[in-house]
């Protein structure tokens, strides 16, 4: 086996947040073809637990701790070295070090980078066939947040948006290939770095269905009675927050309303502060960590995904599909999912649509149209095993790793090198570009 460097900005197990799932199933997919030498961080302390099922898959590794106060206090430092914030959050010596040993002792030809900022760790190793995860256009969600926050949180946003786009952007005109999550967050990056676009591809996340399936047995974590309606996510991510704000302030009344039994279920750990407070509203429950979110959905009438923001696949949709349930999103919420609305999933643009569609699922008024969730479930698993298994997902990644192939718009791959090992040597490393 050929060994290979693999950076991942967030240790990639548990697989239990939409990052995770996706760098986890890459690792596991990458090690059956490969010695994979992993660099990453540590940012939760519940995860060091997890070192030792990471060490036995890989040759080497590397856990650097990172303290997401700090970081953001550090992360400052680029606002005078006119740097991505993003970049200095994900800085750390120790890593660099290691990398720079690993590289120079395993005689390393190939890195996987996932997500950009980690990129900065593999910039001085162009004789390298590197392959970068943007998962997705991070610069864009900053874009969105600076969108909807008030001053002076506003100008920051503002000011990471533009630079981070400018280092994705380099980062990609060196690469051998920039992946991302789905075709509509390739198809933007093209239309952002069109000087890349024959290296911009994209490889959509799958579901481990033998995992997430209706055919188990789960205790219901609900009372009696109730009407579940279910949000998982974790609850400390802004656009999670944002989502069940919303929805629990602008959507959840008219739903109680109509039926006094609904109750809205935010499931998710580290509920930030503004949603530990949405429990003390009617009929809302704010769980924290669960130790599995299998029975909540499994138990619910609904999953509901009313994300405003948001970029890349929602795996919260793909898992609450995958186990047979109707899932009511959001357009922000549906893109990069290849499902028939109506059939495998249900769409509402707005609050009323939101409210009406939730209602009608859950209290029919007499004589009117009646969603049949049963069937809507069946056929969203269906979906779900005929097109989002991770080893076809996953396919192009290896050989990308080994041609240096270019991705078309569609995201299909032909097997044209698209540079040189000389051609790389000469090119900016991607803090210059």
């Amino acid at each position: 086996m050929d060994d290979l460097l693999l950076l991942v900005h967030r240790i990639p197990y548990p697989p239990n947040k939409g990052d995770k799932i996706r760098s986890y199933h890459l690792l596991k997919h990458l090690v059956q073809r490969y010695r994979v030498h992993l660099g990453t961080f540590v940012d939760d302390e519940d995860d060091w637990r997890h070192l030792p099922h990471l060490k036995e898959l890989c040759a080497s590794s590397h856990f650097a701790r990172l303290d997401p106060r700090w970081a953001r206090l550090r992360s400052l430092g680029a606002l005078l070295g006119n740097r991505s914030l993003s970049q200095d959050y994900y800085s750390d010596g120790g890593l660099r070090a290691w990398v720079a040993q690993t590289m120079r002792e395993q005689r390393i030809g190939r890195v996987m980078v996932f997500s950009g900022p980690m990129a900065q760790y593999a910039e001085t190793y162009p004789q390298a066939r590197r392959v970068v995860d943007f998962c997705d256009v991070d610069s864009d969600k900053w874009r969105q947040y600076a969108q909807r926050k008030s001053w002076p949180m506003r100008l920051l946003y503002a000011y990471e948006a533009e630079r981070l786009l400018r280092y994705e952007r380099a980062v990609a005109a060196v690469s051998d290939a920039a992946l991302f999550v789905s075709e509509p967050e390739a198809a933007l990056f093209r239309a952002l770095a069109p000087e890349s676009g024959d290296r911009i591809g994209y490889f959509g996340n799958g579901v481990d269905t033998a995992y997430f399936t209706p055919h188990a047995e789960y205790a219901s974590p609900y009372a009696a009675g109730e009407r579940a309606v279910v949000f998982c996510g974790a609850m400390d991510y802004w656009p999670n927050v944002d989502a069940v704000c919303w929805f629990a302030r602008e959507v959840f009344p008219a739903v109680l309303a109509r039926e006094p039994l609904a109750r809205f279920y935010i499931v998710g750990a580290r509920p930030s502060a503004e949603v530990q407070a949405l429990s003390a509203l009617p009929g809302i429950r704010v769980t924290g960590t669960v130790p599995d979110v299998r029975p909540y959905v499994a138990h619910a009438a609904l999953s509901v995904a009313p994300l405003r923001i948001a970029r890349g696949i929602q795996n919260k949709v793909l898992e609450a599909m995958s186990m047979a349930k109707a899932v009511i999103v959001s357009p922000q919420a549906l893109e990069g999912i290849s499902a028939e609305t109506g059939r495998e999933l249900l769409l509402a643009e707005d609050a009323a649509q939101f409210a009406a569609t939730v209602n009608q699922a859950l209290a029919p008024a007499a004589g009117s149209a009646v969603y049949a969730l049963d069937e809507i479930g069946r056929a969203a698993r269906a979906r779900v095993e005929t097109s989002y298994g991770w080893a076809a997902r996953l396919a192009p990644v290896e050989a990308m790793l080994e041609s240096g192939l270019d991705a078309s718009p569609a995201g299909a791959v032909d097997e044209k090198r698209v540079a040189t090992a000389a051609n790389a040597a000469a090119a900016p490393t991607w803090n210059q570009a």
